[in-house]
Parts: C-alpha cells; structure tokens; sequence
C-alpha cells in the first residue's frame, strides 16, 4: 500500500512539474518578446536623440554665426574644426597613392 502512495504522490509532482515548466516556458516567450520590443524601441530613441543632438548642434552654429554672444565661442570652435577636416581631406586627396 505504501508503494502505491509513493508511486501516486510521485505522478502527482511529474503532472505539476510538467504544468509549471509548461506556464513558465509561456512567461518565457513573452519576457523574450517584451525584451525584443524594448531593444527596438531603445534603439529607435538612441537614433532620435543623436537626430537631435546634430540639429541642437547646427542650432547653436547658427545663432553663434547670427552674433549671439553666448554660443558664439562654440560656433568659432566647430567652425576651425570642420576647416581642419576639409584640410585633412584636401590633403588626402594631394597624397600620391601607391599600387
């Protein structure tokens, strides 16, 4: 009689393991499409953010150029640093390549 309880109690346990490995691979799925879901919608926000960082930038370039005191300094600034990029790139393309 023992035997049999102990073989009925076990049946029991596999069936609610069964169940909750079941429920749990469901959660699963979901917190792995929830997951998928936040990646993109992160990603897309870090795109937004550096669309508006670069136009914050041209912003502060204009009213600097326009004669604002305050983001004139930054303006000078980013205006020598794009002129040594257009040197750089002139000098790249004075260099003689090599086959």
């Amino acid at each position: 009689m023992a035997d049999k309880s102990v073989i009925t109690n076990l049946g029991i346990r596999i069936r609610q393991l069964i169940d909750d490995h079941r429920r749990l691979s469901g959660v699963c799925g979901e917190l792995t499409a929830e997951c998928r879901r936040q990646k993109t919608e992160n990603r897309a926000l870090q795109e937004r953010i550096r669309e508006l960082e670069s136009e914050l930038a041209r912003m502060q370039l204009a009213a600097g150029l326009a004669g604002d005191r305050r983001d004139k300094e930054k303006a000078r600034t980013r205006v020598n640093r794009l002129m040594r990029e257009v040197d750089k790139c002139i000098a790249l393309l004075d260099t003689p390549r090599e086959s």
